[in-house]
């Protein structure tokens, strides 16, 4: 069934993450868009007779107005209750009957979803999910109970995990005037007042043709789908003009800052830091692919600098990496975290921390590091050309946040382009302590 996102995550794989998969050796990929303003990308992949096919609105949680938290990810659960051409459960019922998967996801910046079925049945699909773009029905008896639902995965997911509270206060610090300080799955006092017009206002802004994108990959040419793409989605009418996606923007940080959690339930201590970072969309020149690659190089594997500092040389930590949230629409996030062995205090990971971010910022990576950083971020990517739904997820998410399809295709060159005077650069730039906050999650007296 549908879920969100969890903070600070996006459910859309990143073009940095997968892009390879694109490249021209791969499948030759087109896009048309519709009279109504749908774009169509069509993803050939001739290996098995299936098709994945994922609808994609350009809309998130950080598209949401202040005081409604958390609807776009209840529109996402409320898409599933029906239509008057096809009521509630018929649309997954038929997918079950025709052997096929679905689901959806709801990030910040779009909300996706999916289908797999064998290739004759891709037309059908498109049909209850074509009807669904204009049709859904909702009254107050269907819209109540499912706000339930959510409140209860929010009280599970958030409420019974201290680390995924730490997480959202860490956000909250991060972003203290963008959206994506506010959780994907909204506040809970927010979540408890929205209702059947908080929906249908939010349905009829965004779900409309002219704000989505159409992703069909597998056994397919272009032609079948256009023809099928026009007989289902062209038949719909653009209700609406979301205009720019415009937010606010996140104020260049001045102070350091900590998030402390303490809770009963915590049985291993960690420590994480956040910086903003800017991400694909809002980068100048290389420094996106700058920060994949300092990613790689601090925490991409037990060879990794995090993890070796930490964990093999001083022996201190029980695990340790980074990890770079570039696939966003507006600025993101590099993050390190670490785990403690037992004994060890954070603040002595901490100071490791820090010790590692200053040798990079200082000396750069070597240019044997650099390579194999390269290699194995780009070799990595390579098998996303074995999954046909990774390749749909893929294109959708860039093409969602504002990149397009030669951007994504480009991407293995423009890695292997980046200098190691680049990744000094953009570790002196955004891993500095004025542009983070930091997070400890500790054990605690009952």
């Amino acid at each position: 069934m549908a879920t969100a996102a969890p903070a600070g995550a996006s459910t859309g794989l990143k073009p940095s993450q997968a892009a390879e998969a694109g490249r021209s050796a791969g499948p030759e990929v087109s896009t048309f868009t519709l009279n109504n303003g749908l774009q169509v990308v069509v993803i050939p992949d001739r290996r098995t007779p299936v098709v994945t096919h994922m609808i994609w609105y350009k809309v998130g949680s950080a598209d949401e107005a202040r005081g409604v938290s958390g609807i776009a990810h209840f529109l996402e659960h409320l898409m599933f209750k029906g239509t008057a051409k096809n009521p509630a459960g018929a649309f997954s019922h038929a997918v079950a009957e025709l052997g096929g998967q679905e689901n959806a996801f709801t990030s910040y910046d779009y909300t996706a979803y999916f289908q797999r079925v064998a290739r004759e049945h891709l037309q059908t699909v498109m049909a209850f999910e074509a009807d669904r773009m204009e049709g859904l029905q909702l009254t107050d008896d269907v819209v109540d109970p499912e706000r339930d639902v959510i409140l209860e995965e929010r009280r599970s997911r958030v409420d019974g995990d201290p680390s995924a509270q730490l997480g959202e206060a860490v956000a909250a610090s991060l972003f203290v005037n963008h959206p994506y300080g506010t959780p994907i799955i909204g506040w809970e006092h927010e979540i408890e007042k929205l209702d059947r017009h908080d929906a249908i206002a939010f349905y009829d802004r965004f779900y409309t043709p002219n704000n989505a994108i159409l992703v069909v990959a597998g056994d397919v040419s272009p032609e079948d789908v256009r023809e099928a793409a026009e007989e289902t989605y062209g038949r719909i009418a653009r209700r609406a003009d979301p205009g720019p996606r415009a937010r606010p923007r996140e104020p260049e940080p001045r102070a350091a800052r900590r998030v402390e959690l303490a809770d009963p339930r915590v049985n291993q201590p960690a420590i994480q830091r956040n910086w903003l970072a800017p991400s694909y969309e809002t980068a100048k020149g290389d420094r996106a692919y700058a920060l994949d690659l300092l990613a790689q190089i601090l925490g991409g594997g037990v060879t990794a600098r995090v993890y070796k500092s930490l964990v093999v040389d001083k022996g201190i930590a029980a695990n340790a990496g980074s990890w770079y949230h570039g696939d966003a629409l507006d600025d993101g996030r590099f993050a390190i975290y670490a785990t403690p062995r037992a004994g060890v205090p954070l603040s002595e990971l901490e100071a490791a921390i820090d010790e590692v971010i200053a040798e990079i910022a200082a000396d750069g990576p070597a240019a044997g590091e650099l390579d194999r950083a390269k290699t194995r971020l780009v070799a990595d990517t390579i098998y996303a050309q074995d999954s046909q739904a990774t390749l749909a997820r893929i294109y959708g998410a860039s093409l969602a946040t504002g990149g397009t399809i030669d951007e994504v295709q480009e991407w293995p060159s423009r890695i292997r382009a980046v200098t190691a005077e680049a990744v000094r650069d953009a570790a002196r730039e955004v891993l500095d302590r004025r542009r983070s906050v930091t997070g400890e999650l500790l054990p605690a007296a009952a």
